[in-house]
């Protein structure tokens, strides 16, 4: 695919503000200082321009009432509010105020129903009749295929064939909720591979279909819209923490992959200056590169990245000397991506979020550690934010708000193979787990 060309489309004036004055970045033009964008081929223009004058009306204006539906039926369907709870015995263990935002809670198991429901619902609104979706984890596919199959419309998700391998339960779901399963088999077969096929389908069907696009990725209107359906995540924690603890959390602290669960968790306390942001990356197993192999061990891309262009936006990536883009890795499949969400490198360069890497390993002990401590079972991209929690919680405030943005039950499999492979001091015996396999 050609991602050459930039354009501008103009929106509708935002004639309802949000609460929070920085949840307007971007709405306008897509830009998030030298980051955002529109980098698509030609076919793709003018399903771009329809949709970011559907975003102004619909998401921004409240036109025929379409954000009271979607809340309503964030509500009743999704289980809105999540609950944030303090963690007890983390609380104890770090000698500070822990408390955990429950998206895991939410109807699917993840924070992913948030933005796939606000998108088909805007396509039913728009008119589309038919939506397509890429998935890594397969939390964003299963959310997509549950929105889908509430609002009666057939989907078609495209999955990487290393990631249907790890996440078979999640196709399952996928399946049962009446959505096609596409196998992507072209370069690592893994969300970058699944993104770059669901962005074909969408060039030659944008007559009739919308793309759910699962992060704060691509071109506008997507980085924008996915943050605002996202951002119901932070406008409940910052109320809730202000009613539990009467103030203010002085640490934020989220898992970064694209970034969808990042900036739902960071958009209404950006302008909270008191308020410190962590975003917790995928470190791997290094955060060395082999450009000869064309591998980065990781996908670390606000830590380790360099400015570049990939899906339709440009951002910061995991590239070569030459700009080629490298194949990324993580223990999770949701944080295998080469790339970030333009808003979060804007945020990064700013000096306004702080990235961190965390391994492999240190994800799988914060994995068992919140399973054995508070008795939740996180999904492998949240278990990073606990392993950062471990590594720095002496520099962290005395009050920390950590989003646990999905549950671990497609990563069970996962999880046992992982942790067979190493040294984790607070795991269970592996042995009746994986003799004879």
């Amino acid at each position: 695919m050609s991602e050459t060309d930039t354009r501008t489309t103009e929106e509708p004036n935002d004639t309802a503000p949000s609460r929070r004055p920085g949840r307007e970045r971007g709405r306008d033009d897509g830009k998030f200082g030298r980051y955002g964008g529109q980098y698509v081929p030609e076919a793709l223009m003018p399903a771009i321009e329809e949709l970011a004058d559907a975003y102004g009306r619909y998401v921004l204006n409240n036109e025929d009432g379409f954000m009271d539906e979607f809340r309503e039926r964030l509500a009743d369907f999704g289980g809105r509010p999540t609950p944030l709870q303090r963690a007890d015995r983390l609380s104890e263990r770090y000698d500070t105020e822990v408390y955990l935002k429950r998206e895991d809670l939410l109807h699917g198991g993840a924070h992913k129903l948030n933005n796939a429901l606000g998108q088909v619902l805007l396509a039913k609104y728009m008119g589309k009749e038919r939506i397509i979706a890429e998935t890594g984890a397969g939390q964003h596919g299963t959310a997509t295929a549950m929105a889908a199959a509430h609002l009666d419309m057939p989907c078609t998700i495209y999955m990487g064939e290393r990631d249907i391998n790890r996440q078979r339960p999640n196709v399952f779901r996928m399946k049962l909720n009446g959505s096609e399963v596409k196998p992507v088999t072209t370069g690592r077969g893994t969300l970058k591979e699944a993104i770059s096929e669901t962005m074909r389908d969408w060039a030659e069907t944008v007559e009739d279909t919308h793309y759910v696009i699962g992060s704060i990725v691509g071109p506008h209107p997507f980085p924008v819209m996915v943050r605002d359906f996202q951002a119901v995540i932070s406008e409940e924690a910052r109320e809730q923490a202000i009613e539990k603890t009467g103030g203010l959390p002085t640490d934020v602290v989220a898992c970064a992959g694209g970034g969808s669960n990042t900036m739902g968790t960071f958009a209404e306390f950006v302008d909270d200056e008191s308020v410190a942001l962590h975003a917790v990356e995928a470190g791997g197993s290094t955060l060395e590169v082999d450009e000869a192999a064309g591998v980065a061990p990781n996908s670390a891309s606000l830590y380790a990245g360099e400015e570049g262009v990939l899906h339709g936006a440009r951002t910061k990536l995991l590239q070569d000397s030459d700009g080629q883009i490298m194949e990324s890795h993580s223990v999770s499949s949701g944080l295998d991506y080469a790339g970030v969400g333009p808003e979060l490198a804007y945020l990064v360069d700013e000096g306004r979020v702080s990235p961190v890497a965390v391994d492999d390993d240190a994800a799988l002990e914060g994995f068992h550690r919140l399973s054995n401590t508070e008795g939740i079972i996180p999904a492998l991209e949240t278990a990073h934010a606990f392993g950062f929690l471990e590594e720095h919680h002496e520099e962290l405030g005395e009050r920390v708000v950590v989003n646990v943005s999905g549950r671990g039950d497609k990563d069970l499999d996962a999880a046992i193979e992982e942790t067979d492979q190493r040294d984790v001091p607070n795991a269970p015996d592996m042995s009746m787990f994986t003799e004879g396999m």
